[in-house]
């Protein structure tokens, strides 16, 4: 019996249309919902085990958990031979893997790191991610664009040059982030990973959920469920800072701040770790600025030359 491997893409990946050519074509790249619900079907009704993996590189929880709802509509028969696999990578992955496309950089190029738009929350964390990549880089300018959004990349690339960069370099954060053609004094540092490398990560992560699956019977979809819990507002934890008494919308406004962090607050401490297939659910204290301590950098050819495993669970 084998296996189906289908790869679920969001606003980073264009809906999936920007994994093709970087995912081998035994691996089902669909948007999610209906067109998610329709290739599992189709895997289950051949006898075929499923693994779905989704395709955020950590700007979008959302994905996850919204991809563990679109399963819990299936039925009984469906579920049982379907897994849900971590996410293909966390903030402090993308941390790495940026870190490591700026080595190649000229140290008087300026960086300027661009996604495709998401919601406020993801376009934040992009700020955030390229804060990390100046603070343990070289590069005294890194700034960020955003497709569709504001700063957009001739915005990005202008701030770069007037604060005296000769040339600016454009660091993809997302799958899709096409070349800047035409754009002057502009040159493209991509892809962020080799097809290779996508794939080393892509198999860790599946044989990773194939074998909870073996082990324990976990699918991971519950898990997944409460992947954007920390997305969007800051939660009121009340006077006391401990009892949750709030829903889980996220519409909610507050009239106030909070200075806690949860899940996106460990992007320095593990974003250029070993092996970015690893275990990447280990924290480590964070690096504190001026600390001195610079975490080494990840770089691709760590990530073994691996294609998905098929092997179903027993």
């Amino acid at each position: 019996m084998t296996g189906r491997v289908i790869a679920v893409g969001g606003h980073e990946s264009d809906g999936a249309a920007a994994l093709t050519g970087v995912l081998g074509p035994e691996v089902v790249r669909v948007a999610g919902g209906r067109e998610l619900v329709r290739e599992v079907r189709s895997a289950r009704a051949g006898g075929e085990r499923v693994c779905v993996v989704p395709m955020t590189l950590g700007r979008d929880p959302s994905l996850v958990a919204d991809t563990a709802r679109t399963l819990l509509a299936l039925d009984a028969s469906e579920r049982a031979g379907t897994v849900l696999a971590e996410p293909f990578g966390i903030t402090a992955h993308l941390v790495g893997w940026l870190r490591t496309l700026a080595t190649r950089v000229p140290d008087d190029r300026a960086l300027l790191v661009t996604a495709p738009s998401g919601d406020p929350f993801s376009d934040a964390d992009l700020f955030r991610t390229a804060r990390l990549v100046r603070q343990y880089g070289r590069h005294r300018t890194v700034e960020v664009a955003l497709l569709g959004g504001d700063p957009g990349l001739a915005e990005g690339v202008r701030r770069c040059r007037a604060l005296g960069a000769p040339r600016v370099v454009v660091l993809p954060a997302a799958w899709a982030v096409p070349e800047p053609t035409g754009v002057p004094h502009t040159e493209y540092g991509g892809p962020l990973l080799s097809g290779s490398a996508a794939a080393g990560v892509l198999a860790s992560r599946v044989r990773e959920a194939q074998d909870r699956y073996e082990r324990s019977g976990d699918d991971g979809v519950a898990r997944a469920l409460a992947a954007d819990h920390d997305h969007g507002h800051a939660h009121s934890h009340g006077p006391d800072g401990h009892d949750h008494d709030h829903g889980h919308s996220h519409s909610h406004s507050h009239g106030h701040g909070h200075s806690h962090s949860h899940s996106h607050g460990h992007g320095d401490s593990h974003g250029a770790g070993p092996d970015p297939g690893g275990d990447h659910h280990h924290r480590t204290p964070p690096h504190a600025p001026g600390a001195g301590t610079e975490p080494p950098v990840r770089h691709q050819g760590a990530v073994p030359d691996l294609v998905p495993s098929h092997r179903s669970p027993r």
